[in-house]
């Protein structure tokens, strides 16, 4: 069945049935909900910082219009407005300077003649405007363009080391039988209950005995053994033959070459699951890396971001926009690796 037939297909056959409607409005409403704030935070990326403080708040990004005016032989660039005069004739005039409640406007076709307007007597003219400055300026001023290579450079290292570490454990309980083995097992799962601020205190302990503070490598190390990924990943080693290992070693293979070249390929779809995990849990931690890196050139975005909340000012139009950059790499890894999220998941035998 086609996309478009199953969009248009209705339980009443050529009419509308209660169900149907039902349906397509529970869907509307899930759709709004689920992507509204998206929306939202895109388009006021875009907003310019008086934009943002409007109340009520507009949807698209509005920029007042602006014409230019020659006054005392200089062109300025002067916002317009939309002005009730006295005799009540509606106009649309430039504001040339504002003193309390009292503005003086001019024509912009004749700009020799001003009038004094009461500011309640007119609207701005507005138009739709990208404020796209909000983007380059962090980049160009602000050194997130370093924060980003910090991000791609920890989120890169911590996903490959987190691969690497989690899949030697996994291997190792799922395929050697040992004594205790479930009882390791058991504690590793037993761990997911710590919260991450019970760990603070000793973590930040060791990595200062080990000289890692202000390091990228600090931020990387200590998050690198997840329980979630040595689970995920035996489960999915379990559904390996046993038989494909013991005929290996027939074959005078070493222990690693099992690993390599046998069971980390076969486990790929649950590498590509904990992959994922991995990318999104290191691109938006912010916690860790706020207490380990004190100096600005070693930041990551998350951090990065926290210096545009000041404590007079928060520079919202920044952080929104780079809220919204932050997003992207998340996004584009979850579109190419997303088919197998299910796949994965569904081998390791996780609900």
């Amino acid at each position: 069945m086609s996309v478009l037939r199953m969009m248009t297909a209705r339980r009443g056959g050529k009419g509308w049935h209660w169900t149907d409607v039902f349906t397509w409005a529970w869907l509307i409403m899930g759709l709004i909900v689920m992507f509204g704030p998206a929306l939202w935070l895109v388009l006021s990326s875009f907003k310019t910082p008086a934009a943002l403080a409007e109340f009520p708040p507009t949807i698209l990004p509005y920029a007042a219009q602006t014409v230019s005016v020659t006054i005392d032989g200089q062109v300025k660039d002067l916002p317009l407005f939309t002005t009730t005069l006295d005799d009540g004739t509606v106009r649309q005039l430039a504001e040339v300077r504002r003193l309390g409640t009292m503005a003086t406007m001019v024509d912009p076709a004749n700009p020799t003649d001003s009038v004094k307007v009461n500011i309640q007597n007119r609207t701005p003219v507005r138009q739709i405007a990208f404020a796209t400055s909000n983007y380059v300026d962090p980049l160009e001023k602000n050194n997130f363009g370093l924060y980003l290579w910090n991000s791609v450079f920890v989120t890169t290292m911590a996903t490959i080391i987190t691969l690497l570490t989690n899949s030697m454990a996994a291997f190792a309980l799922s395929k050697y039988d040992f004594r205790g083995r479930n009882a390791v097992m058991l504690l590793i799962v037993a761990t997911l209950m710590v919260p991450l601020s019970v760990n603070l205190v000793p973590l930040y302990s060791v990595i200062s005995q080990l000289g890692l503070l202000d390091t990228l490598w600090g931020v990387i190390l200590p998050t690198v053994a997840t329980p979630t990924g040595v689970f995920l990943l035996r489960q999915y080693m379990l559904t390996i033959p046993d038989e494909l290992i013991e005929a290996a070693r027939m074959d005078k293979a070493s222990e690693w070459q099992i690993y390599w070249r046998i069971v980390l390929p076969l486990t790929g779809p649950a590498l590509a699951v904990l992959a994922i995990f991995s990318v999104v849990w290191r691109w938006n931690d912010f916690l860790w890396p706020l207490i380990v890196l004190s100096r600005k050139e070693v930041f990551t975005l998350q951090v990065g971001l926290n210096t545009f909340a000041g404590e007079l000012n928060v520079q919202w139009h920044y952080i929104l926009a780079m809220t919204v950059a932050t997003m992207i790499p998340v996004i584009i890894v979850f579109v190419f690796l997303q088919k197998f999220i299910t796949s994965g998941i569904a081998s390791t035998g996780l609900k």
